[in-house]
């Protein structure tokens, strides 16, 4: 079972950056992705940007291509978010997520949130204009 607890949200003014920071306990080994989703009232959980764990290979939605980055540490237990160039439309709580266990699944299917089983409490972030 993976364990997974985000941190570093918080307010920033538009343009500004952050860097959220997902560690990961437990049982890693079979665990594909990495992935960031994100969610703000009233709208569905949403993919953001997902890292394949073996090879570091890296997938983003449209919205952020160019302004995020995610990454893992060397262990691949700690994903990261560096988010820059931020707008209030990134105003959302974020959620780290993990495919923990499972078969892997076609590419086009990197942002379907049910294909992720172990999720974060999530964190928020606050973009004001």
């Amino acid at each position: 079972q993976v364990q997974l607890v985000e941190s570093g949200g918080g307010s920033v003014q538009a343009g500004g950056s952050l860097r959220l920071s997902c560690a990961a306990s437990g049982y890693t080994g079979s665990t594909r992705y990495f992935g960031w989703f994100r969610q703000s009232p009233g709208k569905e959980r949403e993919g953001v940007a997902v890292i394949r764990r073996s090879n570091g290979a890296t997938y983003y939605a449209d919205s952020v291509k160019g302004r995020f980055t995610i990454s893992q540490d060397n262990a691949k237990v700690t994903l990261f978010l560096q988010m820059n160039s931020l707008t209030p439309d990134d105003t959302a709580m974020y959620y780290c997520a993990a495919r923990a266990y499972g078969v892997d699944f076609p590419m086009s299917d990197i942002f379907e949130k049910g294909n992720y089983n172990a999720w974060g409490q999530g964190t928020q972030v606050s973009v004001s204009s």
